[in-house]
């Protein structure tokens, strides 16, 4: 991992629908990725988070950095449901981007439904086995 986040090259230089996930990774515009991917407007990474406790100030940089090109950030949280800390929550309403938290399976249906209607969305998503 690159010590500052967003500073890597991306897999793709612009959106792509998830075509498949599971299996510890996903598979995206003819490509595949093993491990955690974060998606925007402007490309796909890889993102250095495995489980929610990695979901951090410092994992979200990218997220926030984007505030004036995204009206909403999703967040696939693994298998399992989880919340979103209150202080993260509060940043992303500082950065107007709304944020909503789901299993990684919820998020990447609900992220290819809003890449389809061209909305400006963006997506974190853990890996799942």
């Amino acid at each position: 991992m690159a010590g500052d986040l967003g500073s890597d090259k991306p897999h793709l230089p612009t959106p792509a629908p998830i075509d498949a996930y599971g299996n510890g990774g996903f598979r995206f515009g003819g490509m595949s990725h093993r491990g955690s991917l974060i998606c925007f407007p402007d490309g796909m990474w890889a993102w250095p988070v495995a489980s929610m406790a990695d979901v951090t100030e410092r994992t979200l940089a990218q997220a926030f950095a984007r505030g004036a090109v995204l009206d909403v950030f999703l967040i696939g949280a693994g298998p399992d449901p989880a919340l979103l800390p209150p202080r993260l929550r509060d940043m992303f309403h500082e950065h107007s981007i709304s944020v909503d938290v789901m299993t990684t399976g919820a998020a990447v249906r609900t992220y290819n439904v809003l890449l389809a209607e061209d909305r400006r969305a963006g997506v974190g998503l853990i890996a799942v086995d």
